[in-house]
């Protein structure tokens, strides 16, 4: 069953092809939201919170066929004509899978950093941790900042995760389903094998961080025979998260593309 996923819409009364935006995991549409600002000024731009993240409904299905069903039905429901899809991490998976299961449904794909093969698990860590913060004992997302630094050494990555605690009712909650995504961490870390014969024909552009190790010589080939059209740039000095880390420098490619 396709879950009903929030959105972040911006420019919606611009004209042209929509953009639709999928976060990766631990993230949400508004991590996007000022880079969605900027695409915006060009089209409309929906970035959707994938189950079990932000504002979506939460179930325990947590794979990829069962999340780019909840794209394809957010593109039918909103009535946007073939938008093109831009994927970061899960998100861009998902958007892969999409692209492989439903292809009619979008025109163009964009992918940041993420290859169709399965990885080696590097977020089970981070769940424990954030499901050990003893959020009763907390009244402010600061204070729990603490508990996750063992695991997570660095500031901008514990941020990052924190952004998920939310205040509800006077008491702190995270915004996520750390149960589902801790269940489910083989499927998101894996790679479903598409159907005999899938591919995506349209225009692909896969974008990796230059200093990042998550794209190999293994998953560009994977992506050459699962996407015949697909074309390859580097974010220069940024790793994982390019758009963050080097948003002027991601938006020129982006843009570049989707103007061809």
């Amino acid at each position: 069953m396709t879950l009903d996923l929030a959105t972040l819409d911006y420019g919606t009364d611009r004209p042209g092809r929509a953009l639709v935006v999928l976060h990766g995991l631990f993230g949400s549409a508004r991590n996007w939201a000022t880079l969605a600002r900027t695409l915006a000024e060009e089209r409309p731009v929906i970035c959707a919170d994938l189950r079990n993240h932000g504002g979506s409904p939460w179930a325990a299905a947590m794979d990829y066929p069962a999340m780019a069903a909840d794209v394809a039905a957010l593109i039918e429901r909103r009535g946007l004509d073939r938008p093109d899809v831009l994927g970061h991490s899960m998100g861009g998976k998902t958007a892969m899978r999409l692209a492989l299961d439903r292809p009619e449904a979008l025109s163009r794909l964009i992918v940041l950093d993420i290859a169709p093969v399965a990885y080696d698990d590097r977020h089970s860590d981070y769940v424990r941790a954030m499901r050990a913060v003893p959020l009763e004992t907390l009244s402010r997302r600061a204070e729990a900042d603490p508990y996750l630094a063992d695991t997570v050494p660095e500031a901008p990555l514990r941020a990052f995760l924190l952004q998920n605690l939310v205040s509800e009712n006077g008491r702190l909650a995270w915004w996520i389903n750390l149960d589902a995504i801790s269940d489910a961490m083989a499927d998101l870390t894996g790679w479903p094998e598409p159907p005999q014969g899938a591919s995506f024909e349209g225009p692909a552009l896969f974008l990796k961080g230059e200093t990042s190790g998550y794209v190999t010589a293994e998953g560009e080939a994977e992506i050459r025979r699962l996407f015949p059209q697909a074309a390859f740039d580097a974010v220069p000095g940024a790793g994982h998260w390019a758009h963050a880390e080097k948003p002027k420098e991601f938006l020129a490619r982006v843009q570049r593309f989707l103007a061809g």
